[in-house]
């Protein structure tokens, strides 16, 4: 009879599809159930009212958030015309109006500028740091001026996907830190109009996709971690854009153990590499004049 897995030998990660109306913290406290109170962490907050791919690290994958966090992520989002509201989506109330409706020529016209390295300033309703409290707590506050600070972000794509007088459907392929309520306020404001985001769904996190998520609610009809364990992907899909570096059973020991390996200088000293052994994932590690050198070590 195979052996049947504890949570605690359980690491990788899972592609959540988040429904509407739940937090990531919520969806992080199921899973956690699931998997008998294992680590558990997610690779980039959905808000309550989007829907789509949360995913989910267990164990050791939880070392890997952050390069999650740095991903490309992929969004389908509506934009209703005419209203702009405080939260810049279905939740907030209504702060200004405007009768002008684009059509579809004037909004593929003004995309290009929403292409690319852009600047965009976050929602006053957000989790960004303002003298060290959240910008959506001194929202709710009352605070008369909530200033965030323009930053830059990176648009990969940006296309109109159906087109109606009421609202707009796009898709977007976007980096790090983008905000999408942001994008459609400012696409409406080019627009000469005001809007706010009414649908929202991730349908993608780098490597993490509608095509390898469950559902929450298939999930926890599964009920425990050893049913679970066949829908957890490795813990080296969030190393993707990481090259590989193979390497002996001898060398993993040395590396787990805080030893170098001896200089290869075929590897660049300005990347990281994923060290595997047949196939898992043992560390990352740098290239030095010393020797090859573990960064963070994995124990899957």
């Amino acid at each position: 009879m195979p052996r049947r897995n504890k949570p605690s030998d359980i690491h990788g990660w899972l592609a959540i599809d988040k429904p509407l109306g739940m937090s990531s913290a919520a969806v992080v406290a199921i899973v956690r159930r699931v998997f008998g109170g294992i680590k558990v962490g997610h690779g980039g907050t959905l808000d309550p009212l989007a829907s789509g791919i949360l995913p989910i690290a267990l164990g050791e994958a939880t070392k890997t958030v952050a390069y999650v966090m740095d991903a490309q992520k992929t969004y389908e989002f509506t934009a209703k015309w005419g209203e702009q509201t405080s939260t810049d989506d279905a939740e907030g109330e209504v702060i200004a109006t405007s009768d002008t409706r684009p059509d579809a020529d004037a909004i593929t016209a003004i995309l290009p500028q929403f292409t690319g390295q852009i600047s965009q300033i976050p929602p006053a309703y957000s989790a960004i740091k303002i003298d060290g409290k959240r910008a959506y707590d001194l929202a709710r506050q009352g605070t008369d001026e909530i200033v965030l600070a323009a930053r830059d972000i990176m648009i990969h794509r940006l296309a109109l996907t159906a087109h109606t007088n009421e609202d707009a459907c796009f898709v977007t392929s976007c980096g790090k830190g983008t905000y999408i309520r942001s994008l459609a306020r400012d696409i409406a404001t080019a627009l000469g109009t005001v809007a706010h985001v009414s649908h929202l769904r991730r349908t993608a996190v780098g490597q993490f996709t509608q095509e390898n998520a469950i559902s929450l609610d298939f999930l926890q009809e599964l009920g425990h971690s050893a049913a679970a364990s066949p829908y957890v992907i490795p813990v080296v899909t969030a190393l993707d854009d990481i090259p590989a570096l193979p390497i002996t059973t001898v060398e993993a020991q040395k590396l787990r153990f805080g030893q170098r390996l001896p200089p290869r200088p075929a590897l660049s000293k300005t990347h990281l590499y994923k060290a595997l052994c047949d196939g898992t994932l043992v560390a990352l590690v740098e290239a030095t004049e010393e020797g090859v050198k573990s960064v963070r070590v994995f124990n899957c």
